[in-house]
């Protein structure tokens, strides 16, 4: 079952893959013989050590990527009103490629997030995770295997509050048929290039009709183009319960923002947590860039004790985006078995190898 999970997610070499998007300007051919640049946020916390760890198996695997590096600033840029500055979005407007660690913004001090300044400045509009069931990695569940698309760029994250009068605050939640219609194509589109079944509208229109309804209207209009799916609607609150219930009732799920950031992590839980799951954001014009979901884990960093897995698994999407098939096969084979076997795994997963331990194991297996 669980092969036959990884084959359906991941595609074969002769399949379509998980996160080619639309109108990928370069070919295989141009990746023979010369060296592509990607962006890489190494990011803060543990986001060094485990960025060190994609490079390093990534140099084993000799893959034919030339890092770009940039770091979160210590001062805010005032061209991006964060801690990001504008020659590090420049590099991946450049690159059009690029793979980013976790990055931390911290709560309450007035700092524009450092996630959503990339989602807005890179028009990154659909955030793409699939959640499958790990070989050999036991959890409660053995049969997950769905994709999770979410709106990326506005809704409740759109960042505009203000307070009214002292004691009450308002946030405002925008939903545009532009954006609404841009990823519910993307969903339909993924379902069917990668042989897809079902699609789920995820939503909340019984209490916020005009923002959540226009969002359904949508996806309605969507799916009237592709009658080979099966479309439907699913609240929110009762999604929640049914992907704990049973999560092979889902297959792809199209959401608004908010419910997004839920509902992923949610199905992340299912297969094991954040460590295990990649995640890829994909903009229009052909900018991808992958990334680990997880947090910082700052009481961690230096000891060697981080799961550089999401990362890892992130940076074999974005190698797909490349059609850098057998390269990715290979780190994903790597990782996979190394988890697997169950003889280096690091301390989330019930292991005690380090993180240098862990990433050696993946090479051998190389």
């Amino acid at each position: 079952m669980g092969s036959q999970i990884l084959r359906r997610v991941l595609g074969s070499p002769n399949s379509s893959r998980v996160f080619s998007s639309f109108n990928r300007p370069f070919s295989s051919s141009d990746f023979s013989s010369n060296m592509i640049r990607a962006t890489l946020f190494p990011g803060d916390g543990i986001g060094p050590e485990i960025a060190e760890s994609v490079k390093q198996v990534f140099r084993v695997a000799e893959v034919p990527i030339e890092w770009e590096e940039h770091y979160v600033g210590d001062q805010m840029d005032p061209r991006t009103q964060s801690f990001l500055t504008w020659e590090s979005l420049e590099s991946v407007r450049r690159n059009r490629v690029g793979l980013k660690g976790p990055m931390a913004t911290p709560i309450g001090k007035g700092h524009r997030s450092l996630n959503l300044t990339l989602r807005k400045e890179l028009n990154l509009y659909a955030n793409v995770r699939p959640c499958y069931s790990l070989p050999g990695y036991k959890t409660r569940y053995d049969d997950v295997n769905l994709i999770t698309i979410r709106e990326n760029t506005e809704g409740e994250y759109s960042g505009l509050e203000h307070q009214v009068v002292r004691g009450v605050v308002e946030s405002l939640k925008i939903i545009t048929r532009q954006a609404s219609l841009r990823v519910a194509e993307y969903a339909f589109h993924y379902a069917k290039t990668h042989g897809r079944e079902r699609v789920s509208a995820i939503h909340k229109a019984n209490i916020m009709q005009k923002t959540d309804g226009l969002f359904l209207k949508c996806c309605r209009e969507v799916a009237e183009k592709y009658p080979e799916i099966v479309y439907e609607e699913v609240v929110i609150d009762n999604c929640c319960m049914m992907l704990v219930k049973n999560p092979a009732l889902f297959d792809v799920l199209v959401m608004p923002n908010l419910y997004g950031d839920i509902i992923s992590d949610l199905c992340a839980g299912l297969i094991g947590g954040l460590g295990l799951t990649p995640s890829c954001n994909i903009g229009e014009g052909g900018i991808a860039l992958a990334e680990a979901v997880h947090g910082s884990a700052p009481d961690i960093a230096g000891k060697n004790l981080a799961n550089p897995t999401a990362l890892m698994l992130s940076a074999v999407t974005m190698l797909r985006h490349l059609e850098l098939h057998d390269k990715a096969d290979r780190i994903q084979n790597g990782i996979l078995t190394t988890i697997a076997e169950g003889k280096y795994r690091t301390a989330d997963l019930g292991g005690n190898s380090t993180t240098t331990d862990f990433t050696k194991a993946i090479c051998d297996h190389l």
